[in-house]
């Protein structure tokens, strides 16, 4: 992109894909975004930037805005991203959870993992809590009894969580060989999840800008944030306080930096790690 008619094109594209979905590209991304878009270009019947900003200012075609927003998304995840969060789960969460299962004071433990790309976080999150609740020898707590959300703006990154097949080179990425040989079948290239982990999560497009959030006892809102403006940020904050029950858990990505947090939540720290509590 050059010239007056390339700034505009960048300006336009970029607020759309700031109302979309409230990632933020500022102009030393212009680059990026070009590349992104080349890549698009390539493979649809648009003729040039032109042709698709015309498109997009004029057409109003949801399809043609899904296609960007697919182009410019980002879908970079690992399996058991960072250690504490793991930790924080298994050595906090789950025995208060199951304590609570188990006297009766709930009947269900929600967690909601946001944009969780490929599928690798929400399924990590299955795998670790139907791996502690066997170690432990809990055979009257069951995975079913957590409900597991996992959503994302991308539909082509949804189908491929859904499938829950992964080639040889994202199944190494953070999996461990107790977790892949326990948990996948191989089949030569890919790896397939088990179905029973694979069933415990329900997969859904979600867009979190537009969207009413439900209600989660664990929220997983990790590396979202940073892509976001300051405004949206305190948009979401507030939001996910809506959606936290009492006494409710989130976290963030471990390079994320949080401001104004302590209107809606308390840091809490454990060991190297840290997670925010609904006050």
């Amino acid at each position: 992109m050059n010239g007056a008619t390339a700034s505009k094109e960048f300006l336009m594209i970029q607020k759309l894909i700031e109302d979309k979905c409230g990632i933020v590209l500022g102009q030393e991304k212009a680059f990026l975004l070009e590349s992104k878009l080349s890549k698009m270009l390539e493979e649809s019947d648009f003729m040039s930037f032109d042709d698709l900003y015309r498109k997009i200012c004029y057409w109003n075609d949801p399809e043609i805005v899904d296609l960007v927003i697919e182009a410019v998304t980002i879908k970079e995840t690992f399996w058991f991203r960072d250690k504490t969060p793991w930790q924080i789960l298994e050595e906090l969460l789950l025995p208060t959870y199951i304590k609570e299962l188990r006297d009766g004071s709930r009947d269900k433990v929600r967690i909601w993992s946001a944009a969780c790309s490929y599928g690798q976080e929400p399924y990590s999150v299955a795998m670790c809590i139907d791996n502690y609740l066997e170690r432990e020898g809990f055979m009257d707590i069951k995975l079913s009894s957590f409900e597991i959300l996992a959503t994302d703006i991308s539909r082509t990154a949804l189908q491929t969580a859904e499938a829950g097949i992964f080639d040889n080179i994202s199944i190494l990425r953070g999996l461990d060989d107790h977790y892949k040989y326990r948990y996948f079948q191989n089949k030569g290239r890919i790896w397939r999840i088990d179905d029973r982990i694979k069933e415990s999560i329900q997969f859904r497009q979600f867009n979190l800008i537009n969207e009413f959030f439900e209600k989660f006892d664990l929220i997983f809102f990790r590396n979202v944030l940073m892509y976001f403006s300051e405004r949206l940020k305190k948009e979401m904050l507030n939001k996910i306080n809506m959606s936290l029950d009492p006494h409710g858990i989130f976290f963030i990505g471990s390079s994320e930096l949080l401001n104004d947090y302590n209107l809606y939540f308390s840091m809490e720290h454990y060991k190297n790690g840290i997670y925010f509590k609904a006050k």
